[in-house]
């Protein structure tokens, strides 16, 4: 997952790298994470990398030593398909072979949904670094106050998280019936919800904001609600969801309409086959879920994506359609959970929801096989037992003895010789140009291009 537009260009031996930004790529989940933390906190070059390629800080310097230009500061406009040809906001057109379309995606904004006065200054998104360092100044500014979250998905929840551990007191605003309600099972968020409630957060389910109070200076001082509540603020964060940055390609590639991207085949390539997509823009066929479209957003996709986009275009012969197992996971407080699957079908729980150090969890079963799998406070085994069970749709003899068995099902399963699942997405790439690629690809900062001609002109 990243943050912003990256062009790559290859001339036979030569690279040559354009982005928007003002500093190479990054990884986002430090945003939400150790970047807003009060004391020790993670700050750029310490997370310009890629988890799974032998965790190199790629910096402006390594990519020089790798043999590619990293241009900051450019951006991309506008694309031409049919010609295959970009042009970029400094008014050069770039001619390209191959192109990998990792647009990443962009905050939705309350702008959006016709919320007035959502233009204060101290109301704060979360997708990049500029948003994580306006983000990580205001609550200097209010120590002991009042922030008001908007939204109960992951950016919510972790920046509540972070916003407590900052010494400010939190609500949080949204209108499903719990936390993370795309993902969380009634059960499972109740467990959450109380343990933020000990911590200090006050929850406001089911209902929406309508508007704000500011002061002369055109702060928020008050976030207004449907209901007509008054909420006071001296902060507001907003965590609403994204959307996936497609518009450079509409009309020019097929969309995925049910899932907001651009539709890509097992090789993740679009319907023009010199253009591929990675990341969170890309909507792509899921095997082990018989083929079904998903667009995932997550930073374990987009590198996934990234390098198999890579590997089918340097070595398409060898490279297998794409067969992900869709990951999800999530460290608050003490806390660390690991979701693998789908959360569809019955769901059965596991272990104790009452500990102050918590192991618990739940599969979803859908027609007698574990179709998904749970799992809070467990270690690295048994993560990976869970995610092995889900991986190989374990046939689920007797409902009642895997409730009892909990955990236990998922390791002994595991444990048991299965036959190659033939997972395309394992091992690291083993040489430069194929690492450097499914590198910059897979932290989804925006398009990567292959060149193969020095033709460059400005319109």
């Amino acid at each position: 997952m990243a943050t912003h537009d990256v062009l790559l260009r290859l001339y036979e031996d030569d690279k040559y790298a354009v982005t928007k930004a003002m500093v190479a790529p990054y990884e986002r989940p430090a945003l939400s994470k150790g970047y807003l933390l009060p004391e020790g906190a993670a700050r750029l070059p310490g997370f310009h990398t890629c988890v799974g390629a032998n965790d190199e800080l790629l910096t402006i310097k390594w990519y020089k030593e790798q043999g590619i230009e990293l241009v900051l500061g450019t951006k991309v406009i506008s694309a031409d398909v049919r010609r295959k040809t970009l042009l970029t906001g400094t008014g050069e057109t770039i001619s390209y072979k191959t192109l990998i379309i990792a647009t990443g995606a962009r905050a939705l904004k309350l702008q959006e949904f016709g919320i007035q006065g959502s233009d204060a200054s101290n109301i704060c998104y979360l997708r990049n670094i500029d948003d994580a360092d306006k983000l990580v100044n205001a609550m200097k500014l209010c120590p002991g106050g009042n922030a008001v979250v908007i939204g109960g998905g992951y950016i919510g929840m972790e920046c509540a998280a972070a916003l407590v551990t900052n010494k400010i007191r939190v609500t949080m605003v949204f209108p499903e019936k719990h936390c993370m309600g795309r993902l969380f099972t009634p059960k499972i968020a109740e467990y959450y919800e109380n343990y933020y409630t000990s911590k200090g957060v006050t929850f406001v389910k089911g209902t929406v904001l309508t508007s704000f109070e500011k002061d002369m200076t055109g702060k928020v001082t008050a976030v207004i609600l449907k209901d007509g509540k008054h909420l006071p603020a001296d902060m507001v964060v907003v965590g609403i969801g994204i959307r996936a940055n497609t518009s450079l390609f509409e009309g020019q590639l097929v969309m995925s309409m049910e899932n907001g991207g651009i539709k890509v085949n097992g090789q993740l390539q679009t319907s023009d086959s010199s253009v591929y997509a990675v990341g969170d823009v890309a909507a792509f066929p899921i095997k082990l879920f018989d083929g079904d479209i998903r667009r995932l957003e997550h930073v374990d996709s987009a590198r996934r994506t990234a390098r198999h986009a890579v590997a089918s275009i340097l070595e398409p012969s060898k490279t297998r359609e794409i067969d992900y197992l869709p990951f999800f996971y999530s460290r608050v407080f003490t806390l660390s959970w690991q979701f693998y699957g789908d959360n569809v079908g019955e769901v059965f729980h596991f272990g104790d929801f009452t500990s102050s150090s918590p192991r618990f969890g739940a599969y979803w079963v859908s027609k007698g096989r574990i179709a998904g799998a749970f799992l809070e406070g467990g270690s690295r085994d048994e993560y990976e037992a869970i995610s092995v069970v889900v991986w190989r749709k374990a046939k689920v003899a007797n409902i009642e003895e895997l409730e009892i068995q909990g955990l236990a099902f998922a390791i002994q399963e595991s444990q048991m010789e299965a036959p190659d699942s033939g997972l395309a997405m394992v091992g690291k790439p083993t040489y430069a140009w194929h690492a450097t690629v499914g590198v910059v690809a897979a932290v989804s900062i925006a398009a990567i291009g292959y060149w193969y001609g020095r033709k460059r002109r400005r319109w």
